[in-house]
């Protein structure tokens, strides 16, 4: 009778596809796999003296069977659990080998495993009843993913690179699949062989709605650092569901190396897990394991000992804990853990024994303390939700509980605008058609759907484009035409004028001469002594400590923004970036964007670059579509939650990341100098082949074709680290991170903003980082466009204001170029040095092209007329001519870069000359308006009925999460804090 149900018990497990973990085996595909779950076999035996299940371990160094798996007892045995009856045993890699896991049951195990209702088939049904009702009470929010279990057979490799001189390579293939486990998987080594084989599998569980791109990396294993020979990165999208295929990957077609592999991707059942997706990255559902110890265990047993916890892949990784060896001191709080539920991570559990060991060192009399590590892996897929299980291994005592996180994220996940900027240009669109009305002298009122959105775009120039900018603005205000515009858009140094002007709630309602009155003090006055007396630097050192006490990240970047405090502010500012919404809360201002750079650590900015717009509401990612409130920027996130809050940074810091000069590296200046960056790519870039064979992978939109990576030798790795470090970069704890790419990422939104080499890796992506490495955006791209090229904003008409050094129409040039190549609507002639060598005041670009580009208002910081006139139509007499000579092309004139302070009479000329060519090119202004109001109103009588909304639309723009997964528009994708 116990054999019956011992055998009963084991045909059923090995039925359930969820029990497939991540893990390794040798041998050829079969379909008694299961019992190779964890590179391990394992064996059911029944006790009927205490009527329990034993399971055992079985060493995997044994033969592979051909179709009958009891010939693996006997040998190797190592009793690896004790299930108590009518509860189920799911797999993980690697099992609980050293410990046993007791969870208490309420029946005994009386059915046969023939009858209708077998035991396992009880406790199965009890738990997806459980798991169902859950999912239909959020029917309207989750979406249901299925999973497929990839199994990976690496056969052998033919004509392996010789790395050696005296002999062949020791090859061996690790295996990465980080949407399925961060556990990297490797075979054996074969030594000194060209044309090693291997023959071994491997199982990945993965989640068909993630972007799942295996990398396979083909190793030479030597004594000192390994040497990676080639990398394939495959798209697991391109096999097909249930069938097995074998592929040749050719990794140097001259020498005729190739990687054989074959593929199986099969369809498994489990339990449903909530996603939240705007069809470029995916929120996975998060749980919460919690540890602590059991009060019944004596604490003598913990005296003097310490217990490491790792979940790798989890939001904390590792955690210590050790017990206090008094009797009356209190147990430590629970340890928690938040991880991915589905990517079946483990929980590594090392005890750690200090023990006194004889002391040969002369100097030393006592017995010195050394330790040893015990290390106790168990699977969490092998824990019951939001129950108890005891955890005993040689007296150490442990509750293991997992539950559910928070459903609600706190990463807004949709490429609309925030609910906050809607309802601002509602409001402001009342203030902008009052505007044009007056001066544009038009009879009627102009309707919502009338009113063109007109912007302001700045770019970076220090203090020149500080002072600049305070004269554009002037001087648009006088021309009525400010109250016209809705955004302004500013980098580097432009945000310094910007994040003056917030200060005041009602800053465009005022005369703006009193604050450039206010700035010129602090323009005109010796910046050394503002910046480094005694007392400010104490405030440095005071600032910086409390920084770091509240957990951010602190680096050179702060203490330049300290700096720019004291440079243009005379007191501590305490002003936040949150503190901008009362300017905008009646629609009385223009809403103010700021614009920085993400890039990465050791890779060039042309190779890998990503826009980070910051608003008084939202900071976010152009290209991904994620954004957070602007007062949790800085704090810890993970999965799209926030794990930990922490203080919102003073204006000056974020001052200090948006035009950090010090973030420049040997590359960036070398690219702004030539303008080109390919001999430091001969040097320093891996070289990338794609492979795919379109006979055998049709070729797909949703699919990334197949590369092979050819790292770079070590002398180019040393040469590298060299001219891309950034040793004063800021590095801000990383809102993306945890979050995957969908597996149509590249049909989404996402690819407007595709636009480097890393795009199509992603498994390199901002969602595996741990830190944003956020950069002045003035050193890679001069505008300040993007933000604005978002197509939810709608951009009709935009004030390009010019204050950059060097050529004055390479920045619209390159933005030209740059959109065009995104396929993003932007003019296209637009005025070039070769072909107008004399530059005008100002020019209107894209004002012939489709309507749905955008007419832009160009203003190159240029001295012509000027010259010889004070004010549109007003020459200058002989006397005042001195005033007209302004040199603001010269690099080492007054006005160059690096130059903090201005004399008098140089900033009153640049101010001046700003404030003229706007006023002299008034009626360009105004005719631009005018051809964008004709727009809006030809737009409106062409547009068609609007449609009935599709279903999951409440209503109000916002999809639920069915629908989400096609809506990659959508505002905001799941609930919300």
């Amino acid at each position: 009778m116990a054999s019956t149900h011992v055998k009963g018990y084991r045909r059923e497990l090995l039925q359930q596809p969820s029990y497939y973990p991540t893990g390794k085996r040798t041998g050829n595909f079969s379909t008694t796999r299961a019992v190779y779950l964890s590179r391990s076999a394992f064996h059911l035996s029944f006790n009927p003296q205490d009527h329990r299940l034993n399971l055992f371990l079985v060493s995997s160094s044994l033969p592979y069977p051909r179709g009958n798996e009891e010939l693996l007892l006997g040998k190797g045995e190592k009793t690896l659990a004790t299930v108590e009856p009518n509860i189920r045993v799911p797999f993980g890699a690697p099992i609980f080998s050293a410990a046993v896991i007791s969870m208490a049951s309420t029946s005994a195990l009386s059915q046969h495993p023939s009858s209708k209702s077998s035991p396992l088939q009880n406790e199965e049904q009890k738990w997806m009843v459980q798991d169902t009702e859950q999912s239909d009470a959020d029917a309207e929010q989750e979406e249901i993913s299925p999973y497929s279990l990839l199994t990976v057979r690496v056969i052998k490799m033919t004509n392996a690179h010789q790395a050696d001189l005296l002999s062949h390579s020791d090859c061996y293939v690790s295996l990465w699949l980080p949407t399925a486990s961060d556990e990297k998987f490797r075979t054996k080594t074969i030594k000194n062989c060209r044309d090693p084989v291997w023959n071994e599998t491997f199982y990945f569980r993965i989640q068909r709605k993630v972007k799942n791109v295996l990398e396979m990396t083909v190793s030479d294993d030597d004594v000192i650092c390994d040497d990676d020979h080639a990398i394939v990165l495959f798209d697991v999208a391109k096999i097909p569901l249930g069938k097995s295929m074998m592929v040749a990957f050719p990794l140097n077609p001259q020498e005729s190396q190739e990687l054989e592999v074959e593929f199986l991707l099969e369809s498994i059942q489990d339990h449903p897990e909530a996603i939240v997706t705007n069809g470029a990255v995916v929120s996975r559902e998060l749980a919460c394991l919690e540890v602590e110890f059991d009060s019944r265990v004596k604490k003598k047993h913990f005296a003097e000992n310490e217990l490491t916890f790792t979940v790798r892949g989890s939001f904390e990784e590792v955690q210590k804990v050790s017990l206090a060896s008094g009797s009356h001191s209190p147990l430590p709080d629970p340890t928690l853990f938040h991880y991915a539920k589905y990517k079946q991570p483990s929980l590594d559990i090392a005890l750690t024994k200090k023990r006194r060991i004889p002391s040969f060192c002369a100097c030393v009399t006592c017995r010195e303390r050394k330790s040893r590590s015990i290390p106790l892996p168990l699977p969490l897929k092998s824990l019951p939700s939001e129950q108890e299980a005891i955890s005993k291994c040689r007296k150490l005592g442990l509750l293991l509980k997992t539950k559910k996180c928070q459903e609600d994220l706190d990463v807004r996940l949709g490429f609309d605008l925030c609910a906050q900027e809607q309802d601002f240009i509602c409001k402001r669109k009342k203030v902008v058609a009052a505007a044009l009305k007056d001066i544009l002298q038009l009879e009627e009122d102009l309707e919502d759907d009338e009113v063109p959105v007109v912007a302001i775009m700045t770019t970076g120039g220090g203090t020149r484009a500080l002072t600049a900018m305070y004269a554009h603005l002037l001087s648009v205000q006088d021309l009525n035409v400010l109250d016209c515009v809705s955004y302004i858009t500013g980098l580097s140094g432009t945000t310094w004028t910007m994040t003056n002007l917030y200060e005041d709630p009602d800053w465009s309602q005022k005369n703006l001469k009193k604050s450039l009155n206010d700035i010129r003090r602090h323009v005109l006055k010796n910046k050394f002594l503002a910046c480094f007396a005694p007392d400010r630097l104490k405030y440095y050192l005071k600032e910086l400590c409390q920084r770091k006490q509240e957990g951010h990240q602190i680096s050179f970047t702060d203490l330049w923004g300290l700096i720019i405090e004291s440079m243009f502010r005379d007191k501590e500012d305490s002003q936040k970036l949150t503190d901008q919404q009362q300017a905008l809360n009646r629609g009385q201002n223009p809403m103010p964007i700021y614009l920085s750079l993400n890039v990465k650590d050791k890779v060039s900015d042309q190779d890998f670059r990503e826009w980070v717009e910051f608003t008084p509401y939202e900071v976010g990612f152009l290209k991904y579509g994620a954004y957070i409130r602007a007062e949790d920027f800085g704090s810890e996130f993970f999965m799209g939650c926030l794990m930990k809050k922490i203080p919102e940074s003073r204006i000056c810091f974020l001052e200090g990341i948006w035009s950090s000069v010090f973030s420049l590296n040997l590359l960036d200046a070398w690219y702004i100098s030539v303008n080109s960056e390919d001999f430091w790519h001969k040097w320093t870039q891996d070289r990338i082949t794609d492979i795919d064979d379109e006979t055998l992978f049709p070729k797909r939109p949703n699919e990334l074709e197949t590369r092979v990576v050819c790292p770079t030798d070590s002398f180019s790795d040393i040469f590298r680290d060299v001219v891309t470090l950034r040793p004063a970069a800021s590095d801000i704890l990383n809102f993306l991170k945890g979050l995957q790419m969908n597996n149509n990422y590249l049909e989404s939104e996402f690819s407007k903003w595709k636009d480097c080499q890393l795009d199509s890796q992603p498994n390199h992506l901002t969602g595996a980082a741990d830190y944003l490495i956020l950069i002045d955006t003035a050193f890679v791209f001069a505008t300040s466009y993007p933000p604005l090229m978002r197509p939810e904003r709608k951009v009709d008409v935009i004030l390009h204001f010019n204050y950059s050094s060097g050529s004055q129409t390479r920045p619209l040039k390159e933005a030209s170029e740059y959109f065009a190549k995104q396929g993003i609507p932007f003019p296209k002639k637009v005025p070039d040095d070769k072909e107008t060598p004399h530059l005008k005041e100002c020019y209107i670009v894209g004002e012939k092209e489709s309507p749905e580009t955008p007419i832009v208002i160009f203003f190159p910081l240029v001295n012509d007329t000027f010259r010889e006139y004070k004010a549109p139509g007003v020459r200058r007499s002989p006397s005042e001519m001195a005033e007209g000579d302004v040199d603001v092309t010269n690099s080492c004139g007054p006005y160059y870069i690096n130059n903090l302070t201005y004399s008098e009479e140089d900033f009153d000329k640049l101010v001046n000359l700003s404030y003229y060519n706007v006023q002299n090119n008034k009626d360009l202004i105004l005719q631009a308006l005018r051809v964008a109001v004709e727009r809006k109103k030809q737009q409106k009588k062409q547009q068609p009925l609007q449609k009935t909304p599709p279903a999951g639309d409440d209503g109000m723009g916002v999809p639920n999460r069915d629908a989400s997964q096609y809506l990659p528009n959508c505002s905001a994708v799941g609930k919300m804090k």
